[in-house]
């Protein structure tokens, strides 16, 4: 039996508004600033300046043991890779991860960029495609909450979209599903019940229903499932070295559908192609 707090009041969802676009700001800002010779470290100051900017605080930075805004991750990194002085190199995939808390209430969210480099548009498009069915399989996940009765749905959704797209057109490379690192609810805490399974599990989880707040978060690998955590404790690589992406929204279920939390135009973009059109929460 899921308690009945897992779901916010109308109130608290309008409260989670304003974390969100903080956390989407500060993503913009890094995005903005991703190119060879740009240190890990640099890009997570640019993130900083945007949360204090506006009055809020990373949450990051209220993990026990972390002491930076984002997690940075490079290439066969997936997920929690720290910042630093890693250089940023030409081809690099690059997933970016962040939250800001305001107010009391928490947004997370994450995105991955390939840097360009003209000298090898096959590593390029390779690496663009990886990360183009990461954000894909997400939305698809985010789309099915819209009409979900249960968590597992979205789970199967995004498990379904990966599925769907077969071997990548450009490396002939399966797609693998991180199965040890899920989304989460998200409110008070950055980290709150339920979680967000990325893939199908004979458990339909906690009833989808207005006041319902996820992170959802799939995390994705061209190579196999299999991950190890570096000697930093923090930074998930994978096995066998092939290269991982990320993508993540806060999504709120209120009384008129659905409303991307992280995303300025509250997911209308993305949720096009499923047919789904966000609403304002009231």
């Amino acid at each position: 039996m899921f308690r009945k707090s897992i779901y916010k009041t109308p109130a608290q969802l309008r409260a989670m508004v304003e974390p969100g676009l903080i956390t989407a700001a500060a993503l913009d800002a890094v995005r903005a600033l991703v190119r060879p010779g740009i240190t890990t470290a640099e890009l997570d100051a640019a993130a900083e300046r945007v949360m204090l900017d506006r009055g809020a605080e990373p949450n990051f930075k209220l993990v026990r043991g972390y002491h930076h805004t984002t997690c940075i991750s490079v290439n066969e990194q997936v997920v929690h890779g720290i910042p630093g002085d890693l250089v940023l190199q030409a081809g690099d995939i690059v997933s970016i991860d962040c939250g800001a808390q305001f107010q009391g209430w928490n947004g997370d969210s994450a995105i991955t960029i390939v840097v360009p480099d003209a000298a090898r548009p096959d590593l390029v498009a390779r690496r663009e495609e990886l990360s183009r069915v990461t954000q894909g399989s997400m939305w698809a996940g985010i789309a099915a909450m819209a009409t979900a009765s249960h968590i597992g749905e979205i789970g199967e959704a995004i498990q379904e979209y990966i599925e769907a797209q077969g071997v990548s057109e450009v490396s002939g490379e399966t797609y693998g599903i991180l199965r040890e690192y899920v989304g989460h609810g998200i409110g008070r805490k950055m980290h709150e019940a339920p979680s967000v399974f990325n893939y199908r599990t004979p458990d339909a989880g906690a009833e989808v229903r207005p006041g319902l707040v996820l992170a959802i978060e799939p995390m994705v690998t061209a190579g196999g499932e299999s991950t190890f955590v570096e000697d930093d404790d923090w930074t998930v690589s994978t096995t066998d070295g092939t290269d991982g992406s990320h993508w993540e929204h806060s999504v709120a279920r209120h009384a008129g559908g659905i409303w991307v939390l992280t995303a300025p135009d509250g997911g209308a973009a993305g949720l096009a192609p499923f047919g789904v059109t966000p609403v304002p929460i009231a």
